[in-house]
């Protein structure tokens, strides 16, 4: 009974982590956070760029880049601006785009995903001006002082507008439903312009989407009139909810509670790495942000991949390294040699699946206390000042070491990045070498009966 009731309990986790993995939502923000990669990548390039003195504090060397690369360092900012000072645009723009694809195709709907993107474009920068109900009407703020500059309605600072960067991600995601729901609904009850079928598609298409954004345009307008005639806007309500889940993210135990999910769900073999992040990614690009303009937060970039999940969820590179080298059954041993490789660009499918590590009760522990343990050190390195913070989101099969110094811009960030392999490995050490000798016997016995 038991027995039953455990298989019950998983089969009912799996199919409702499952179901939540494989929801429109979700899919929408992980191809949104798909997107910003390569513009991360861009502008990390042009940022290292301009702090390369500090990366490599060498004798000599901030001089000679001072009468060389250091003469564009102005322009260096200029292309990290264009990339992470839209991060709002991109990221929400891309949710719109890919939200509004999975419906037209799951639904069978004549949505235009384009359409989409264009009506998130206009709801979005109707949201982004500063307003205040003075004087019995809607008026722009204006403030010119050496620590903030509002002009007609528009903050802005040498990053840009400072809205649609990483302080707009949330509001920016939440505008982006709003609009696919809507653009969604009207176009479900025919409330549209059709034209006819000799009309060139881009002329109907613009056409298509008149009254669905106007309906649009109409919503987010009501919205935004009604909070600020309360004195407040959809940025600073949404500001709340959402700083407030960003800083249970940044403290010790709001961060591996996260780990601690990610590798619980995967036992279960639910991607726990994709629902965790489809949670966490806003969050970690707003903080990286913040951290190139002076902030603190550990939880930035890709924590994980630089200095947790080492090798895969599981942080299992020294453990997959022990298997081709260590082991002496011959199961551990083949899964080690097929493992070995994608180990080091952080993939280990072959090890979950095939050692396995899912369901399978002998490996429960140390599958979720190394992870924790290889993060508990990154995250006191970090906030010690040990190790400088997360500047950088480098691309997630980045191997161990260079993965640490992409992310801190800095040699220390590589030292710890192995460090955190290391204890890691030694936390697997014990109990991977006690199911290595229990396969043995098991296939020597096997062996004998043959």
């Amino acid at each position: 009974m038991a027995d039953s009731n455990s298989a019950s309990f998983k089969d009912r986790m799996a199919a409702a982590a499952g179901k939540f993995a494989g929801s429109r939502f979700v899919r929408a923000i992980m191809d949104a956070g798909y997107s910003v990669i390569s513009f991360s990548i861009i502008g990390a390039i042009f940022l290292i760029l301009t702090i390369l003195p500090q990366a490599f504090p060498i004798p000599g060397f901030a001089a000679f880049y001072a009468n060389t690369l250091g003469r564009f360092t102005n322009l260096f900012q200029v292309v990290y601006n264009s990339t992470m000072g839209i991060l709002a645009l991109v990221f929400a723009g891309t949710f719109a785009y890919s939200y509004t694809n999975i419906y037209r195709q799951e639904e069978k709907l004549d949505l235009v995903p384009m359409n989409a993107l264009l009506m998130f474009l206009m709801a979005f920068f109707i949201t982004v001006p500063e307003l205040v109900w003075k004087n019995g009407s809607i008026q722009f703020v204006t403030i010119l002082t050496k620590a903030k500059m509002v002009a007609g309605g528009y903050e802005a600072s040498t990053g840009g507008i400072t809205r649609i960067a990483s302080v707009g991600i949330f509001t920016g995601l939440v505008v982006a439903w709003l609009t696919v729901q809507i653009y969604r609904y009207t176009v479900k009850h025919n409330w549209r312009i059709k034209m006819p079928a000799s009309v060139p598609a881009g002329v109907s298409n613009s056409f298509s989407a008149l009254i669905p954004g106007f309906c649009v345009a109409v919503v987010v307008a009501v919205i935004e009139l009604i909070l600020v005639t309360m004195g407040t806007d959809i940025f600073q309500v949404l500001y709340i909810p959402f700083s407030f889940i960003s800083n249970i993210a940044d403290t010790w135990w709001g961060f591996l509670i996260i780990i601690f999910l990610i590798h619980f769900l995967w036992w279960f073999g639910i991607h726990g790495a994709t629902i965790m992040s489809s949670f966490y990614t806003p969050i970690v690009l707003a903080n990286m942000a913040a951290n190139v303009k002076g902030a603190t937060h550990f939880f930035a970039g890709d924590p994980m991949n630089a200095f947790v999940i080492i090798g895969g969820s599981g942080a299992t590179l020294g453990m997959a390294i022990w298997l081709a080298f260590g082991s002496r059954s011959a199961q551990l041993k083949e899964i080690g040699k097929v493992e070995l490789v994608p180990a080091i660009f952080n993939i280990n499918e072959p090890i979950l699946f095939g050692l396995p590590i899912v369901y399978n009760i002998n490996l429960l522990v140390p599958f979720i206390c190394a992870p924790l343990a290889s993060g508990i050190v990154g995250y006191l390195a970090v906030t010690s000042h040990l190790v400088p913070k997360i500047i950088v989101q480098q691309p997630w099969p980045t191997p161990v070491g260079l993965s640490g110094f992409i992310a801190t811009a800095n040699w220390q960030g590589a030292v710890l990045s192995i460090v955190c392999a290391i204890v890691a490995f030694l936390v697997w050490f014990p109990f991977i070498k006690h199911y290595d000798n229990v396969l043995l016997k098991q296939e020597k016995v096997d062996a004998a009966k043959n």
